[in-house]
């Protein structure tokens, strides 16, 4: 499914812009994705990052915004693979996961994010009493997750390219 992948206003209001660049990056996660086979899904092609295939990166792209928006901003308990004691990166590890639950575990958990950043004010800090990250703004965890969701698109990019030679930005 193509999702159009089109830049916000240049003369918006300040959370039209944001919300515009953080989901035209989403978009681009999903771009990157289509057309892919399972199997290339979850091979690594960068000898020193194992974990750093597609899936893996979709995978933590999910969970990040778990913890962003519905941890640290509201509160909520901190469950999840990456608060796991196990190894580092679990949320990473998706061996035997299709891409396609995956995808639409992203797509799910930036639906809850889009409406908790729709019922808050951007001034407005998170709540979670346990990590210091909690006292960020909204504003700020937006601005932060629109620079995350752009540098895995862009490892994205560069995955994909080696792993089927396809290019392309939006």
């Amino acid at each position: 499914m193509t999702l159009p992948r089109e830049r916000p206003p240049f003369s918006a209001d300040e959370r039209t812009q944001l919300t515009g660049w953080f989901r035209m990056q989403r978009e681009i996660v999903h771009f990157k994705c289509e057309g892919l086979a399972e199997e290339d899904a979850h091979r690594a092609v960068l000898p020193s990052s194992p974990l750093m295939t597609v899936a893996g990166i979709v995978s933590h792209l999910r969970w990040t915004e778990q913890t962003w928006f519905e941890v640290l901003f509201l509160g909520r308990p901190a469950e999840g693979p990456q608060f796991s004691e196990d190894p580092e990166d679990l949320d990473m590890r998706v061996e035997g996961v299709p891409l396609a639950r995956l995808l639409d575990d992203y797509r799910e958990q930036c639906a809850i994010s889009d409406e908790i950043i729709a019922a808050h004010d951007l001034d407005e800090v998170g709540r979670h009493p346990d990590f210091r990250s909690a006292a960020a703004s909204l504003r700020w965890m937006v601005i932060h997750m629109i620079e995350e969701t752009a540098r895995h698109a862009g490892h994205l990019d560069a995955v994909r390219e080696l792993l089927d030679g396809e290019t392309g930005y939006y």
